[in-house]
Formats: C-alpha cells, structure tokens, sequence
C-alpha cells in the first residue's frame, strides 16, 4: 500500500537531507566517494516536484525524474532506524505507480559497482541488468524495469512489486 507516500514540501527538506545523509554515509569508506545522492540539491529537488516522502517525521524518500520514455529513479533512501519496516518495498512499488500513472512505460536506475546489496535487490523488484557504465569518479550498473500496462487503463496497479 503506497497511499502514505506524498510529494515532499518545502518544510520536508532538512529531513529529507538526514535521511538521504544517514541511508548514504556508511558507502563513503567503501566506495571511497561521497555517494552523489548526498551531494544533491534537496531544496532544488524538492521545488521541482521530484521528491515523495513517507513516515511523520520522514523516514523513507524518492527522487524521480520524468523522461520522455523513462521515469528515471535519481535516489531512493530509508532512515536505517526504519529498515525491515517495509519502507523500502512501498517506496519501490510506488515508482511502479507513478511511472504508470505519467504513461511511462520503465523505470532506469543506477547504483554505485560496490553497493553489491542493491545489485542483489532490484532484480528482485523486476528490475534487469544493463550495463556497467564509469561516470566521473562514480562506477555504476545501470537497471531498467519494463511496466507491463494496466488492463482497466487507469495507470494504477494494486499489486506490489514484481
């Protein structure tokens, strides 16, 4: 159920920041980078409508991007204070109904080579293996996930995560 996922507001960044910081900070010594979603521009992001956030006070986010034929998954973070919570898995089936609801028919994503538990997750979630691609400092696998279209035609999806 993603109904308590709502766009983010002005008022939500600091949170959004110690969440993405505290989801984010423990990869800093493996990968030897701060990872990029630390570095971004909440108060930007926010502002732009691409931030959607769960929990009072917020526990989990979303950064996603509209592409003409992708929504473009930039971040998704949960506090480690809410992990086994199932944040992580309403967070993911909510992309899966935005990107519906916008008429986008996949998702794509990146995660940092040593995040390895992400390389184990998203195929769970459906989502393929499409390249390995150096960007900068950072070397990121790239997924995408094919949204299969909705019968009724309404874009939304009961269902949970493939």
């Amino acid at each position: 159920m993603t109904h308590d996922i709502r766009l983010a507001t002005s008022a939500d960044v600091p949170r959004v920041k110690v969440v993405t910081d505290a989801a984010y900070h423990s990869y800093i010594e493996r990968i030897g980078v701060v990872p990029a979603p630390m570095e971004a521009d909440h108060g930007a992001n926010v502002a732009a409508g691409r931030v959607f956030v769960t929990g009072a006070p917020v526990t989990g986010l979303l950064v996603l991007v509209p592409e003409a034929d992708h929504l473009f998954l930039d971040s998704i973070a949960v506090h480690p204070d809410a992990h086994g919570q199932g944040v992580g898995r309403r967070l993911l089936a909510f992309v899966d109904e935005h990107a519906r609801v916008l008429g986008l028919p996949e998702v794509r994503l990146y995660t940092n080579a040593l995040m390895w538990e992400n390389q184990k997750l998203y195929p769970r979630y459906g989502y393929e293996f499409v390249e390995r691609r150096v960007d900068r400092a950072y070397d990121r696998f790239h997924y995408r996930k094919r949204l299969l279209p909705v019968p009724d035609g309404s874009g939304r999806s009961d269902a949970g995560p493939a």
